[in-house]
């Protein structure tokens, strides 16, 4: 006779018997979901450190922990993590199509100059495949006022041309004034100089990659980078706290697409000038 109590009342797992597992589903991008405590509805926008980020139909968004809680039309969810992605459509970060299996070229050289490290760093994420397979390397100056001392020591030419971004290069500035006297003087034929016009590279990510409406205005006499950290509410008060600024600033960026436009186009010129044939 069958024992439909089961033979062993000790046995574990008694609870689970008769209940329903909920299923798992991935929490790609624009899966629309219900939370089940409070009804909140959303798409999914971006998944980070455990929490599923979901924008509802007005542009609210709001942080949930991964798990269980939410509903798929009507039917309770559990929300894991994607699965991770390789580089989509074979491009790297800048949209360039990606080399397969090429290894870095010995290094020009021709040398791409930025102001500093934290230029240098955006350089790399996002043109760092680019630069690697055609050989260019990217060096930070500490500051453009020591161009001319780099080349009197280090001179240009044909073969060894400079592409040279700064900051802030808009009409009357400082970084304006020393452009035109180094396209006019005796190594202007093989220096180019670009830049953007923003105070500082920081605010070549768009306010959209870091969630914000847009940058906070920083008044005069205010060293600007100790001012946007003291807006955002960010530590401000050593260099290590501007490093770490930085840092999360920089880990919003994973396509060209967070850039600004105005940075874009200058770094793809000073690529084609410093790669183009010596003539």
């Amino acid at each position: 006779m069958d024992d439909r109590y089961g033979s062993d009342v000790l046995a574990s797992g008694w609870r689970q018997r008769g209940v329903k597992p909920v299923p798992e589903v991935a929490a790609e991008l624009d899966l629309v979901v219900e939370v089940a405590a409070d009804g909140y509805c959303g798409a999914v926008t971006r998944v980070q450190g455990g929490n599923v980020e979901l924008e509802d139909r007005l542009g609210r968004k709001r942080l949930f922990p991964l798990g269980g809680g939410f509903l798929i039309d009507g039917s309770a969810v559990r929300l894991t993590p994607p699965a991770a992605k390789k580089q989509s459509t074979g491009r790297t970060a800048s949209g360039s199509f990606a080399v397969a299996d090429q290894r870095a070229r010995i290094a020009l050289p021709s040398r791409i100059l930025v102001e500093g490290r934290h230029d240098a760093e955006l350089v790399e994420k996002v043109w760092g495949a680019d630069l690697r397979v055609e050989g260019v390397v990217v060096e930070y100056l500490q500051g453009v006022d020591l161009l001319d001392e780099l080349l009197e020591e280090q001179p240009p030419s044909a073969t060894r041309r400079y592409g040279v971004l700064v900051d802030h290069l808009v009409p009357g500035s400082k970084e304006s004034r020393i452009a035109e006297a180094v396209a006019r003087g005796p190594h202007g034929r093989h220096v180019k100089m670009v830049g953007h016009p923003f105070v500082d590279v920081w605010q070549c990510v768009t306010p959209r990659a870091l969630g914000i409406a847009k940058w906070p205005e920083i008044p005069r006499g205010i060293d600007w980078k100790t001012g946007i950290c003291r807006a955002f509410g960010w530590p401000h008060e050593t260099q290590a706290d501007t490093a770490r600024a930085w840092q999360h600033i920089l880990s919003k960026v994973h396509t060209y697409r967070d850039l600004e436009p105005s940075l874009l186009g200058r770094v793809e010129e000073l690529i084609d000038f410093v790669t183009a044939p010596a003539s």
